[in-house]
């Protein structure tokens, strides 16, 4: 395992002020609406102006393309503060990225600068890999894309898609050679707009109700050959690297859920009265809430340090993000429902955010990689750790 001896050098009062900015944005615009969103499952449209407005809402795009240029930990720290105060809203960078590192990563320079500039204007990018019988199985995908000519013809559905029908752009996965199973994928941007594009029904959700998860069907959308990322047959493993990014991102929006509910536990244990005293007073309000500061603070190093990794691209970053994702969700959902606990009745009725913040920490272990696969993955990426 690499030393981290000079990570404190890479946390500048450049990264604090960052936090702090956003912070008090979140405090301020999206906090107030987190309870309606999720109560009445809209889009957080007061946050996707606040976040856009900002600069913040896909701040990773380079600068030569009109954004901030972030680096994977501005990113975390994004994701994270906007995630204490509203799981929904978060999702709004969080999917920007994963929709776009596809193309950061394997796209030309034209490819760039359309689609890159445009999402720095606000117009949204998906991520579309899963499919109904191709979850964690993801080389088992049936959408299909067919050349013709000097196009390509998409048919298929993609399946729980983020941000799905607000987002302009998608980075869609699909079968180009079937023969050849993982090796015969390939990766294509897809437009809104585009003809054959449909969305399904919107999904009723245990938790992030406020984004938007639906299919995306293709009925024989007809695109251009420079609509394709990469060369034909590098999807799969462009689908993986990109993972190897944006777990990271769960992993910071699994900490800022975590971070959030642990506020209001620890704030309400000096309010509440009970036996004459503040609950904080009895010992074993104390070992609960030490337990969740130690296990949030363990699972920000981790994912911090997976930031790290991921911007230097070092060889042992699929461990890394694999383990911050997987360590810093389970702790969300511990957490969470510890929060609960500490609130008794009112942790399980709509009053305080604790009960929204466990139902949104339970997706952070499913979604881009169920923990379990994650378990794999770290596994598999042993030997690339060195003692």
């Amino acid at each position: 395992m690499s030393t981290n001896s000079d990570m404190p050098a890479l946390f500048g009062q450049e990264y604090q002020d960052l936090r702090e900015s956003v912070a008090a944005l979140s405090a301020k615009k999206i906090a107030p609406h987190a309870q309606d969103v999720d109560e009445k499952s809209r889009y957080p449209q007061e946050a996707a102006d606040a976040l856009q407005s900002a600069g913040l809402a896909a701040a990773h795009v380079p600068t030569e393309f009109g954004g901030q240029g972030a680096d994977a930990l501005a990113a975390v720290i994004i994701i994270e503060e906007v995630a204490r105060v509203c799981g929904s809203s978060s999702l709004i960078p969080a999917v920007n990225k994963l929709g776009s590192v596809p193309l950061m990563i394997a796209g030309n320079n034209e490819q760039k600068k359309k689609y890159l500039t445009q999402l720095a204007s606000g117009k949204g990018f998906s991520y579309c890999l899963s499919e109904s019988e191709a979850g964690s199985d993801a080389a088992a995908m049936k959408t299909k894309a067919v050349k013709e000519e000097n196009d390509w013809i998409l048919s298929g559905s993609k399946k729980w898609i983020s941000n799905a029908g607000v987002s302009e752009f998608y980075t869609v996965l699909a079968s180009t050679d079937p023969s050849k199973g993982a090796k015969g994928i390939s990766a294509f941007i897809v437009e809104k707009s585009d003809t054959g594009v449909s969305f399904g029904a919107h999904e009723k959700k245990m938790g992030f109700r406020g984004s938007p998860t639906r299919e995306v069907y293709f009925d024989n959308v007809k695109i251009s050959d420079d609509r394709r990322l990469g060369e034909v047959g590098t999807g799969f493993s462009l689908a993986m690297k990109t993972l190897d990014h944006t777990r990271i991102t769960i992993a910071a929006q699994a900490l800022g859920i975590a971070q959030g509910a642990f506020d209001v536990a620890k704030k309400y244990s000096h309010e509440r009265q009970q036996f004459g005293k503040p609950i904080f007073d009895f010992q074993a309000i104390q070992f609960m809430l030490a337990d969740m500061a130690m296990q949030i603070e363990a699972a920000r190093q981790l994912t911090y340090a997976a930031a790290v990794k991921s911007e230097r691209g070092e060889s042992d970053l699929t461990f890394f993000s694999a383990a911050s994702k997987c360590f810093a969700t389970d702790v969300a959902m511990k957490v969470t429902t510890d929060a609960v606990q500490i609130l008794g009745g009112y942790g399980y009725v709509s009053d305080y955010p604790v009960e929204r913040m466990m139902r949104d920490a339970k997706l952070t272990q499913i979604y881009e990689g169920t923990n379990q696969i994650q378990r794999i993955v770290m596994a598999r990426n042993l030997d690339n750790l060195s003692i």
